[in-house]
Order: structure tokens, then C-alpha cells, then sequence
């Protein structure tokens, strides 16, 4: 962790701006695009890794330089499968438009696929691609076009809600493990449902600690999210749902978190191992277009407060996309 000393005595003096009191900080003072040298992303790694996402403004991205900024924190991921959306020549950008395209393929709109994947409040909260046995250590999102309002992002912080619960509470949760499964709560059509059944086709599930230790940073992540998370092991059904939703109402607390207004050339950065983020739900309503861009870069497999590492279930290993 870079101090405040170490900071004033780097060659590139970062504004680092914080945002909420657990989350977030905005980042002036650097062009994403030029020659970024060590310190610079140095102070930029520890940045994330205090504030969990970081923000930049007006920056001026194309494609490669997105990449190339990306590569600087890890390995970008290159996905097996994008939509038509995404650039042919870059494989490592995936955009996000391509969502757009999910429900069609399935014979529906995709407000309607929207609804029946988010029909709970919590549910739409996530990591990317947390079903993974190793998902992805941080994501770099930049925003090309977004409408005049609305379509903001919000983050939480999962290791401040860790801290944040009861000792008896944390003791409990230590120790367990849950199940995170592509799909978890879609609620289908009636009669025959295009999508269920590629779900059913294409799974995609883990065992993870439910409590893991950051690779980085040593704190202790509280590892839920209400995208994949399905079943605590060793839990009744109910038992399960009783504590998962208590511990996803304690990780999406407001304290907890930061929302980001974003405008054309924003990018977002954020550690994929320490947080989750609930998408825009209302852009469908603004008729304009909202069009941004990410990079994954490739995680390691977590390892829970015992030492023991996530289990693969079905499709998925560790570095396979």
C-alpha cells in the first residue's frame, strides 16, 4: 500500500480524490492513453486496491489504448463468445451493447429478459462472471456514449461489509462455503422457454468460500452477490436464503457503497475480488444509447480463511475461457 509520502514523492503526481467513506475515488492528473511510467501505476494499483473503484474522466480511449492501459494491472481475458456489438479485431473488448442482443436470441425483449433475471431487489447485484472457478481479478470499463441522465453504476465494498458485521457473525460465516451457479433465480416462461433451456445446456458453477482472503491485500472479502449465489453448503434451503439475503442486505448497504454518474470518455476500474456493482436497470426507459466498453483481466482461484481453494463444479477451470 502506497502512503501519502511515497504518493507526494512519485514522478507523477496523481489526484486521488476519494468519493464515499468505504468506496470509490476519482483519479485527475493522468492521461490513460499516454506512456504510463511504473509509479504511475503503482499509485494507480494502490488506489484500487484502497478504494476498490476508481474513476477517471475525459478520457480519450480507442480500442488498443484500452487494452494497453489494461495490460499495465494483468492479462486481459480474451471471451470465447462476444455479440455482434463487440469490435471483431480487438478480441480483448467485449461492449456491453451486446446484452442488448441476449433476449432476442431467446424470443424475448430485452426489458422482459431484464425482469426475469432481476426479481428481487438484491438480485441483480454481482461480480463478473462470479459463477467462474477463478473470475476475473478487476475489470476496466470506459463509457463511449451515455444518455443525457440516468444509466449510473453503482459498487460495493465487500470487504468494509465484512468488517462491518457482528464477531459472532463473522466467526459463522468464516468457515462456510456456497454454491454459485449461471442462472441462479431466472424465472422461466411458461411452456417452452428458449432460454432456461440454454442454461441448462451451457452450466456454469463453482464452490467458493464464502468469506475468501485478498490475494493482495490480506483483508477477509465477504463473498456474496445475488446474480449467482445458490445454496450456503451444509445449510437447509431456508436456512440458506435467511442468511444469504441478511448478508447481501449487510453488503449492498448505502454506507457501503458509491454510485457513478458517468459522461462520454469515463472509465471505471475496479477490483473484481473485493466488489460487486448493480448495472443501470432504467436505460430502457431514456431512449438514447449507452454504449461502453470493458477489459477483464484474468483472477486466480479464491482461497477461503482455512486456506482451502474454490472448486470447480461444471464448466469451468482455472485460466479456460
Amino acid at each position: 500500500m502506497t502512503t501519502d509520502r511515497e504518493t507526494a514523492e512519485e514522478p507523477t503526481a496523481l489526484d486521488v480524490r476519494p468519493a464515499a467513506g468505504h468506496i470509490g475515488a476519482e483519479i485527475g492528473g493522468v492521461d490513460l492513453a499516454g506512456p504510463l511510467d511504473d509509479a504511475t501505476v503503482a499509485a494507480i494499483r494502490a488506489a484500487v486496491l484502497r478504494w476498490k473503484v476508481v474513476f477517471f474522466r475525459g478520457q480519450e480511449l480507442d480500442h488498443a489504448a484500452h487494452v494497453a492501459f489494461a495490460r499495465r494491472f494483468g492479462e486481459p481475458v480474451v471471451l470465447g463468445r462476444r455479440g455482434g456489438a463487440s469490435p471483431a479485431d480487438v478480441p480483448e473488448v467485449e461492449t456491453t451493447a451486446d446484452r442488448l442482443e441476449l433476449g432476442g436470441r431467446f424470443g424475448m425483449e430485452h426489458e422482459e429478459w431484464l425482469r426475469r433475471r432481476r426479481h428481487t431487489l438484491l438480485r441483480g447485484w454481482h461480480c463478473d462472471h462470479g459463477a467462474r472457478v477463478d473470475p476475473p481479478a478487476a475489470t476496466v470499463l470506459r463509457a463511449e456514449t451515455v444518455p443525457p441522465y440516468g444509466g449510473d453504476t453503482t459498487w460495493a465494498n465487500l470487504a468494509a461489509a465484512y468488517a462491518g458485521l457482528s464477531e459472532p457473525v463473522r466467526r459463522f460465516v468464516d468457515g462456510l462455503r456456497a454454491e454459485h451457479r449461471l442462472g441462479v433465480g431466472y424465472q422461466a416462461r411458461t411452456g417452452d422457454d428458449a432460454y432456461l433451456r440454454h442454461l441448462l445446456d451451457h452450466q456454469v458453477a463453482s464452490v467458493h468460500p464464502l468469506v475468501r482472503i485478498h490475494p493482495e491485500t490480506g483483508e477477509r472479502i465477504l463473498y456474496v452477490n445475488g446474480y449467482y449465489v445458490e445454496q450456503i453448503a451444509g445449510l437447509s434451503r431456508p436456512e440458506s436464503r435467511a442468511v444469504l439475503d441478511m448478508l447481501l442486505e449487510q453488503a449492498v448497504r448505502p454506507e457501503y457503497t458509491v454510485r457513478f454518474r458517468w459522461e462520454p470518455g469515463s472509465v471505471a476500474f475496479w477490483d473484481n475480488r473485493a466488489t460487486i456493482h448493480l448495472a443501470p436497470a432504467d436505460t430502457t426507459r431514456l431512449d438514447a444509447p449507452r454504449i461502453m466498453h470493458r477489459v477483464m483481466l484474468a483472477g486466480d482461484v479464491p482461497v477461503g480463511v482455512d486456506g482451502s481453494p474454490s472448486e470447480p463444479l461444471v464448466g469451468t477451470a482455472p485460466g479456460r475461457w
